[in-house]
């Protein structure tokens, strides 16, 4: 057994209660999530989603894919295979992860995936128009997506000019912010602010947040205006532009 003494493991706020990061987009009926961690299953339970169009995967590590085998249940429910959209690197990773749902032998029950390949050129998912927006996690190259005026960018300490064009505009822009402190490969809290008001959104919400940002109810009234935490099951409703 694990004792924390952390205020944010501690706190009694659910907005301090996190799952890794990830988000559903819904539109016309159709409905997209941003990766597949190891909370996956209870993210859909919990928030029961009952259709999954398809899937955008932004890079390969393990907080991001790991519950990518409870597809599963939309191949049940929906009598069809999930579409899978990602990079050739990150399809790679995935075939390796996950040998058993690519290799040749197809054994009962497993999950029924159908790849797509992706790199910086646009392309449409359920029925939406994508915009996959390349940033830096590091060394390692991430993709962000726009979707009509939104715009969600993980795992980044870097985006380079030509790719914050492709996010200025966007009513709703879902951004990393770790902690304070300096980090290897993503934007610490101030960076992220930077980053968000040069974008130029409406609204940005901060994710991908360690208990080393503090308690939400501290830092979040301390944001400039236009900025704020996100929090497990923030809905947000924003007007199709397609």
């Amino acid at each position: 057994m694990i004792a924390c003494e952390c205020e944010v493991c501690r706190s009694t706020d659910s907005r301090d209660k996190r799952y890794r990061a990830a988000v559903l987009v819904e539109a016309k009926g159709r409905v997209l999530v941003i990766d597949t961690g190891p909370d996956f299953r209870n993210q859909m339970l919990e928030n029961q989603v009952k259709r999954l169009d398809g899937i955008l995967i932004t890079h390969s590590h393990k907080d991001h894919v790991a519950g990518l085998d409870d597809v599963r249940a939309f191949n049940f429910s929906m009598d069809q295979p999930m579409e899978v959209y990602a990079t050739e690197a990150s399809q790679q990773q995935l075939k390796r992860e996950f040998e058993y749902v690519f290799s040749g032998f197809q054994y009962p029950g497993i999950p029924q995936i159908n790849l797509h390949t992706i790199d910086t050129e646009p392309f449409e998912a359920a029925g939406m128009p994508v915009v996959p927006i390349k940033v830096m996690h590091y060394k390692l190259p991430v993709l962000g997506f726009r979707i009509g005026n939104f715009a969600y960018i993980t795992d980044a300490n870097y985006i380079a000019p030509e790719e914050i064009e492709k996010i200025k505009g966007v009513d709703v822009l879902v951004l990393n912010a770790l902690r304070h402190e300096k980090h290897i490969s993503h934007f610490t809290l101030q960076e992220a602010i930077e980053v968000a008001q040069e974008c130029g959104a409406k609204q940005t919400y901060f994710t991908h947040i360690s208990h080393q940002l503090g308690l939400h109810a501290e830092i979040d009234p301390q944001l400039p205006a236009g900025i704020n935490l996100a929090y497990d099951r923030l809905s947000i409703e924003i007007e199709d532009t397609f």
